[in-house]
């Protein structure tokens, strides 16, 4: 592990070494890369050189939006991909095999659930599902894992979970950590510090923060980020493109100064909602919610009660839009209720208990107040 000495505001606005001065780093849209002799080339084909050789394995661009990932999560390395589903499946078609364990945290991302049930388990790998109590409290849940795969807060549910302790666990047991952390980000957390050892983002959601860009990336110690690259980058295929790595770059540029706005909008969201009969409960974890944690991100869920039209109130926002995906500058909403739509999944939200009244609000860069007047009047105009 190494420690990060900037802080990240500096960080990310260190202009890159290029050149000619420039202050970004060139796209280099280029598939292949040529090399000047017989031995220069030979050095490359033999790892004795890092140098460009195909943009299916290495980019320069790419690189650069790795290593500022990697110094953002303070790791040796990392690896991009082209979704955060590419990331999530590369890391864990690399560390798995048949007959391994995954202890999964419940109320995970739907789709690593929909990977770990229809491609794992059928390959003959053992998959269980633990709420955060049981990995903090249990400290044998994890003899005999291969992998604890986590995320705090969990996707929907907004549960924490005690990362330094659940490491602790899995240290005790040999059993590798793969954390996503891209409610966070490394503006609000860095799992590796608490003793986690793979960190996972979807890099389309607040990396990006511009929704314009569909990628992910996974950092860590060197030598597990060198079997991803010598394994599942090169033969599952799913490389991050050199554009899409420069948006990112771009979008890291701002990513303190997105938080606080969105951490500042979420705030302001969790005091009023307190006085709001409509509203349930409110699940929003913020820096005093788990060891580590230093904010509180845009991405919140509500729970309306019965007086409350669902279809009707999502039907009459007019800043929020109706949408999946989070962390970009526009705001979103997502009924859970409406998920049981999804083809194959009828049942998900019941076999995992989220609440059907329960409403996944992501807070975008609008002003704060005009956000929350759309909210209250759609819940005036769907009140029974």
């Amino acid at each position: 592990m190494t420690t990060r000495m900037e802080g990240l505001d500096t960080l990310l606005a260190a202009p890159h070494d290029g050149t000619f001065g420039e202050m970004t780093p060139p796209i280099y849209q280029s598939s292949l890369f040529g090399f000047a002799s017989y031995a220069e080339f030979e050095d490359r084909m033999a790892g004795r050189s890092d140098r460009p050789l195909y943009s299916r394995v290495q980019n320069p661009t790419v690189s650069a939006f790795e290593q500022m990932i990697a110094r953002l999560e303070a790791t040796e390395a990392a690896v991009g991909f082209a979704s955060g589903m590419a990331a999530v499946a590369a890391t864990l078609f690399a560390l798995v095999k048949p007959g391994d364990r995954i202890a999964c945290i419940t109320h995970v991302y739907p789709d690593s659930y929909r990977l770990m049930e229809r491609m794992l388990r059928p390959w003959g790998i053992e998959i269980t599902y633990h709420p955060p109590e049981q990995f903090e409290r249990e400290s044998d849940l994890l003899a005999g894992a291969r992998l604890a795969y986590l995320e705090s807060p969990n996707s929907m549910m907004m549960e924490v979970m005690d990362l330094q302790v659940v490491a602790g666990h899995a240290r005790r047991h040999g059993a590798l950590t793969v954390f996503d952390n891209s409610w966070a980000t490394p503006a609000l957390l860095n799992p590796v510090a608490l003793g986690i050892d793979l960190v996972i983002h979807s890099a389309s959601k607040y990396i990006s923060g511009h929704s314009d860009t569909v990628a992910g990336v996974v950092a860590g110690p060197a030598e597990l980020i060198g079997r991803l690259r010598d394994l599942t980058l090169p033969l599952l295929g799913a490389k991050l493109a050199p554009f899409e790595a420069w948006l990112l770059l771009r979008g890291l540029r701002t990513l303190e100064t997105r938080m606080r706005q969105h951490g500042g909008t979420a705030d302001l969201f969790v005091d009023r909602l307190a006085t709001r009969p409509e509203v349930t409960r409110v699940r929003s974890p913020g820096a005093d919610a788990a060891p580590g944690l230093r904010g509180r991100s845009g991405l919140l869920s509500v729970e309306l009660s019965e007086n409350i039209s669902i279809p009707h109130f999502a039907d009459a926002l007019r800043l929020f839009r109706l949408g999946v995906s989070w962390g970009g500058f526009e705001s979103l909403a997502v009924p859970a209720a409406i998920t049981l739509k999804q083809a194959g999944e009828q049942n998900a939200p019941q076999r995992f208990g989220v609440p059907p009244r329960l409403v996944r609000l992501s807070l975008g860069l609008e002003s704060a107040e005009d956000l929350w007047k759309d909210f209250v009047q759609a819940l005036e105009v769907a009140k029974n």
